[in-house]
């Protein structure tokens, strides 16, 4: 009972499928106080790159708006001028309302990346269910959102206060100021407010953020039991096996170019089939097969011995016989102690040889 217990707790940490699946369905990390304070420090800057710009058309938007005469206001170009100036208002400000814009796309990307979804916006009826909805009023994410809103609610009113504490008189005075110093004034207590604003959002962001990540995750949790049927269903895929044989030849083909060089003889065929044998006298009861293969790895294999100073003895048919009926690690068959005897003892004479006739290799007897 214990360990069915243990294995339904979600303890495991998010498997890469998972995380790709929970992807595709929009289940992805989010702070949306990230966001504001992104959209919020955009703006602002906004302000000071085409502050002056907007402040300058603003007012002459404003005084051409103002300078209609009495005629003009009783008259069918009336309703012309002011869709006119309508649209002109718009041109003003959509510079500012594109920096906006691309803040808003760009602050979700910000953490998670980019992910478009359309399963994010079917209805979740499970959702609906009454007893879920007041677990999630006193979860660990429903007491985060509430912190946050106290904070929130905190820094704006906070700035509220003092700001217009100290500057009650001056936002009061441009009413009586003309149009150009005004809008001027204006854009500039805007600066005063977002500079604080975006570093009590900064502060709430550095914290939710960090949640986010930490929820996201405890969210994905899988437990034991979904581990292992995901790896048998996912190890089940053609695909899979595949790659997996491929890492694994790929890992024993590394463990076994690292044997050459303590190889005692490579066998060749010569250019197609390439064998090492070693032959520890104190362990192995017969010589092993360290290393093997044909065409490019064969020719590693004689590559690596070239530069470890193995000894490379052609003898096709028994080159071909060791590849084919000898496994990698495995002792060499009885039958073919005499051939490799023969091979080993001509490499000591050829090491011995210093005059006279050079040592020739016997006929090995073996045929394939």
């Amino acid at each position: 009972m214990a360990e069915n217990s243990s294995s339904q707790e979600k303890t495991e940490k998010a498997t890469p499928k998972r995380l790709r699946d929970a992807r595709k369905k929009g289940q992805i990390a989010r702070s949306k106080e990230l966001t504001t304070l992104v959209v919020v420090g955009s703006a602002g800057i906004g302000i000071l790159t085409l502050g002056g710009w907007t402040a300058q058309r603003f007012s002459l938007w404003m005084q051409g708006l103002l300078s209609l005469d009495a005629q003009t206001i009783h008259s069918r170009p009336m309703f012309d001028s002011l869709s006119s100036a309508w649209v002109d208002a718009h041109w003003i400000i959509a510079p500012f309302l594109a920096i906006c814009m691309v803040a808003a796309f760009a602050g979700p990307i910000l953490l998670g990346g980019w992910s478009l979804s359309g399963q994010a916006l079917i209805p979740d009826m499970s959702r609906l269910n009454p007893i879920k909805g007041i677990g999630r009023l006193f979860s660990l994410n429903a007491l985060m959102e509430l912190g946050k809103a106290l904070a929130k609610t905190a820094v704006l009113g906070g700035i509220a206060v003092l700001y217009l504490k100290g500057e009650t008189d001056e936002l009061l005075a441009l009413a009586v100021q003309p149009v150009n110093n005004a809008i001027a004034g204006g854009m500039q207590s805007a600066i005063f407010v977002l500079i604080p604003l975006c570093i009590g959002l900064f502060l709430i962001a550095m914290v939710d953020a960090p949640f986010q990540v930490f929820n996201h995750a405890k969210q994905l949790k899988m437990t034991r039991q979904e581990v292992r049927d995901e790896l048998k269903e996912t190890e089940g895929r053609p695909e899979v096996k595949g790659r997996i044989r491929e890492l694994q030849q790929a890992a024993a083909r590394g463990r076994m170019m690292e044997a050459v060089p303590e190889a005692d003889v490579i066998v060749t065929n010569p250019t197609h089939f390439a064998v090492a044998l070693k032959y520890d006298s104190g362990s192995d009861h017969a010589p092993r097969v360290v290393a093997k293969g044909v065409d490019h790895i064969a020719a590693v294999i004689r590559k690596l011995g070239k530069e470890n100073r193995v000894p490379i003895v052609e003898a096709p048919p028994l080159a071909r016989v060791l590849y084919r009926t000898v496994d990698l690690e495995c002792e060499i068959p009885s039958t073919l102690y005499r051939a490799v005897a023969q091979v080993l003892t001509y490499i000591r004479q050829l090491e011995a040889w210093h005059s006279g006739p050079m040592p020739e290799l016997p006929d090995l007897g073996v045929r394939d």
